[in-house]
C-alpha cells in the first residue's frame, strides 16, 4: 500500500477529477442544460402529476432538490464512513450511480419522456456531489499538509483538462453529425452515454490505488447509530476551534457567489445579453482552459503568500466580476466580446478559489481519523449555500425583471467573506 505523500498516490487521488469533472462541465454547465432547453422550449411539460408552464423552472427545482438530498445525507453517509472506514466503498457507490444515471439521460428523447431527464438529473447530481464528500475526505490522507495546496490544485487542472477535451469531441459530433451518420440530437443523447463511460472508466485508476481504512477500525453492529453520534461530537469539535468556525462562515458566502454564479452563468448570457448557444459554449470553454492556469498559479502564490492572502485575492477578482458583469448590457456593441473577457477573468479564480478552499480547510482541521465527517460539514455548507444562492438569485430577478441586480448582489455575499476571513488567525500552516 501506497504510504501518505507518495506522488503515485496524490497522482490517482487527483485524477478522480479527471474522471469525473466532466460531468460538471458537459452535464450541469454545457450540453444537457441546452439540449433539455431545446427539447422543452415553449412547450408546457407534465411532471408528478402536474403541469410545468416554465420547463426551466422544473430544472432549477430538481437540481435544488438534488442538493437538498446531498446535504441531508452526505453527514449521516459520512459518520458512517468514518466510524466503520469504509470511505473508499461509499465512494465507488456513488460514483456508479452517478455515471448510471448520466447514461440513463440518453433515453431522455422528447417531451414524453421528460421525466427521465428529470429523474435522472436528480440521482446523477447526488451520485456526483456525494462521491465528492469522500474524495475530498481522502486529501489528508494521501497528502502531507505541506503537500496540500499542490495536490488540490492537481486534482482541478485534471478535472478541468479532461473535461475538455470531452466536451470538444462531444461539440465535433453536435456541430457535424453527419461526419458520424446520425443527427445532432442524436450525437447529444451519445454525449451522456460517452460521460457516464469516461467517468466510471477513468475512476478505476483512482479506485485501485486509494487506500481503505488505513485505521483499521471494526464496526459494532450499531455502527448506524454510532456514526449519528460521530456526527454530533465533531460538530461540537468545529464548534470549539475559533479559526476552523470562522472559516467555514467565509467559505459558506463565497460559496454562494461563486456556486451560483457558475450555474447561472450561461443563462445570463442567454437571457439578459441575448448571446447566442455558441458564443456561450466558447466562453465555458475559455473559463475552463483559464481555469487550469488560475488553480496552478494560485497554489504557487499561496506557498509563497499563504492561504489566506492568495484566498483573498481570488475573492477580491470574484468582485470584480460581479461588478462588471452588472455593467454589461445587450445593446452594448461588442457585448460578447466583454462576455469572453469576462469568462476569461472567472476562470483564472474559478480553479484557484475552489483549489485553495479545500487545501485551506484540510490544514485548519486538528489531528483526526474522521476526515470523512469533518468534510461532510464542508460539503453541506456548500450546498446550503448553493440553495440560499439560487433563491436569491431568483428572487431578485423577479422583483426587478433583470438578472444583473441577482449579480451585484452575489459581489454582496463576497464582501462578507472577505472581512471574516480577515478575521482568521495564523496558524502553523495558514497564514
Amino acid at each position: 500500500m501506497l504510504k501518505i505523500g507518495d506522488k503515485k498516490l496524490i497522482n490517482a487521488w487527483a485524477f478522480y477529477d479527471w474522471a469525473n469533472s466532466v460531468y460538471s462541465l458537459v452535464i450541469s454547465t454545457a450540453i444537457f442544460p441546452l439540449y433539455y432547453a431545446a427539447i422543452t422550449k415553449g412547450e408546457v411539460v407534465f411532471f408528478l402529476g402536474m403541469e410545468w408552464d416554465h420547463p426551466d423552472s422544473l430544472y432549477s427545482y430538481a437540481l435544488s432538490f438534488s442538493f437538498l438530498i446531498v446535504a441531508f445525507i452526505s453527514p449521516i453517509l459520512s459518520g458512517i464512513a468514518d466510524y466503520t472506514g469504509s470511505k473508499k466503498k461509499f465512494m465507488k457507490f456513488f460514483c456508479w450511480l452517478g455515471a448510471l444515471s448520466v447514461m440513463s439521460l440518453y433515453f431522455f428523447e422528447g417531451l414524453a419522456t421528460v421525466w427521465i431527464g428529470i429523474l435522472f438529473t436528480i440521482l446523477a447530481s447526488v451520485g456526483f456531489w456525494s462521491s465528492l464528500v469522500f474524495y475530498n475526505a481522502y486529501l489528508p490522507e494521501v497528502a502531507h499538509p505541506v503537500q496540500q495546496d499542490r495536490a488540490s490544485a492537481k486534482g482541478f487542472m485534471y478535472g478541468y483538462l479532461g473535461s475538455v477535451l470531452l466536451l470538444i469531441l462531444n461539440l465535433i459530433m453536435i456541430q457535424k453529425p453527419g461526419w458520424f451518420g446520425i443527427t445532432a440530437a442524436m450525437a447529444s443523447r451519445i454525449s451522456f452515454l460517452l460521460v457516464g463511460l469516461w467517468w466510471i472508466g477513468f475512476a478505476q485508476i483512482t479506485f485501485r490505488r486509494l487506500p481503505d481504512d488505513i485505521f483499521n477500525k471494526k464496526p459494532e453492529k450499531d455502527y448506524i447509530w454510532k456514526g449519528f453520534r460521530e456526527l454530533k461530537i465533531v460538530f461540537k469539535e468545529i464548534v470549539n476551534y475559533p479559526t476552523l468556525k470562522r472559516f467555514l462562515i467565509s467559505f459558506f458566502l463565497l460559496s454562494i457567489g461563486v456556486q451560483t454564479i457558475i450555474l447561472m452563468a450561461a443563462i445570463f448570457g442567454s437571457s439578459e445579453l441575448g448571446l447566442p448557444a455558441m458564443n456561450l459554449i466558447v466562453t465555458i470553454l475559455l473559463v475552463q482552459i483559464v481555469a487550469i492556469v488560475g488553480a496552478f498559479v494560485f497554489s504557487r502564490l499561496s506557498e509563497k503568500w499563504g492561504n489566506v492572502k492568495a484566498l483573498k485575492l481570488t475573492i477580491a477578482i470574484w468582485m470584480l466580476v460581479c461588478f462588471t458583469a452588472f455593467l454589461l448590457d445587450k445593446n452594448q456593441e461588442n457585448v460578447a466580446f466583454y462576455f469572453y473577457a469576462l469568462g476569461g477573468l472567472l476562470g483564472l479564480v474559478q480553479g484557484a478559489i475552489q483549489s485553495l478552499t479545500r487545501s485551506t480547510y484540510s490544514k485548519l482541521l486538528p489531528e483526526t481519523e474522521d476526515h470523512a465527517t469533518y468534510f461532510s460539514f464542508y460539503d453541506v455548507t456548500e450546498k446550503i449555500a448553493i440553495v440560499l444562492g439560487t433563491f436569491v438569485y431568483g428572487l431578485l430577478f423577479a422583483i426587478t425583471d433583470s438578472m444583473q441586480w441577482s449579480v451585484l448582489c452575489m459581489a454582496i455575499f463576497f464582501l462578507a467573506s472577505f472581512i471574516v476571513l480577515s478575521s482568521l488567525k495564523k496558524t502553523e500552516h495558514v497564514s
